[in-house]
């Protein structure tokens, strides 16, 4: 008769006097008492900086040495996302942060002259109310870059490959006049704000997910100018004319791609800089002041920047049609 053998579960084995089963403790089972503890030296060299992964070693990344590394990824960071978002063509809006709203500006002015009536004859407060009323003239400008912003906007609505969008640097001002407006059309309106001493926040009509900050100016004004098919400069200060002079500079040596150049305000700029005098002097050629042109109101900017290229697609070599292959005889 042949023998029937039984399996015994893991864990146990037969003994006593009637072959029970008694639960035995397997040897390869170990309580946590029975593991080893890492030694302090040990979770010292674990928490000690360099056994931090490189890509989370931030001390590492703010290195000297680094900051390769850290442009790569000040430029990377904003690149990644404009190319997730099909960001393809970009008007480019610059001009002062001091220029508001006009309901703002009537507001400040109206609080310089409270201050002034309590001291009529402090000077600082006389200085006070006549740069307030300055910058009530000038708060036209926000209802043009404001205009001009939702008819870059509706534009957009109407590309299917390639998105054309409004970029500021996403301060406020003029940059927040123009992000409203395209904004308020529901289009893509990007920031490219900076790190600065002073904090600046962005303002509230950028779209959160193209709401960018930079550490270095230098990619900041990489981006401002990557995918730009024209530049429009309001009235402003030190920062604006540093970005129209860089502009006008790269157009003029040829390093940038041809685009329109629109100053808004021909009274302001043309007693703010006198670039004819510069051509009279000598000390640059007269087609370079054919590099920029003047506007008043946001209609006027868009015709000046669709007849610029309308004459840069006159001025092509007409394709040649291919001749005809001779028959063969």
């Amino acid at each position: 008769m042949p023998t029937i053998v039984k399996r015994v579960p893991a864990g146990t084995a037969r003994g006593g006097a009637h072959g029970k089963r008694i639960r035995v403790r397997p040897e390869a089972t170990a309580s946590l008492d029975d593991i080893p503890r890492p030694s302090r030296r040990a979770r010292h060299l674990a928490s000690h900086p360099n056994c931090t992964p490189g890509d989370a070693d931030t001390t590492l990344l703010q290195r000297a040495t680094m900051r390769g590394i850290r442009l790569q990824l000040d430029y990377w960071k904003a690149e990644a996302r404009l190319q997730h978002e099909r960001i393809g063509h970009a008007v480019v809006i610059y001009g002062s942060t001091r220029i508001v709203a006009p309901a703002v500006a009537n507001a400040r002015l109206d609080e310089a002259n409270r201050l002034l009536a309590l001291r009529p004859r402090d000077p600082g407060r006389r200085r006070a109310v006549a740069v307030a009323s300055r910058l009530v003239e000038h708060s036209a400008y926000y209802r043009v870059a404001r205009e001009f912003g939702r008819i870059v906007g509706h534009a957009d609505r109407r590309t299917r490959t390639a998105r054309l969008a409004i970029v500021t640097g996403g301060g406020p001002g003029i940059m927040e006049a123009a992000n409203r407006g395209a904004y308020e059309r529901g289009a893509p309106s990007i920031g490219f704000n900076i790190e600065l001493p002073r904090e600046q926040a962005p303002n509230p009509y950028i779209t959160p997910d193209l709401c960018f900050r930079f550490h270095y100016f230098a990619i900041r004004k990489l981006h401002l100018l990557e995918r730009a098919k024209a530049a429009v400069f309001f009235p402003g200060g030190y920062g604006t004319f540093d970005e129209l002079f860089e502009v006008l500079t790269l157009l003029q040596t040829r390093k940038i791609a041809p685009l329109p150049v629109v100053l808004v305000g021909e009274a302001y700029w043309r007693r703010a800089v006198d670039l004819a005098f510069l051509a009279d002097e000598g000390m640059i050629d007269r087609r370079d002041l054919e590099l920029f042109t003047y506007c008043e109101s946001a209609a006027d900017i868009w015709h000046a920047i669709g007849s610029w290229y309308a004459r840069c697609r006159a001025k092509r070599p007409a394709r040649r049609s291919p001749s005809p292959k001779p028959s063969a005889v």
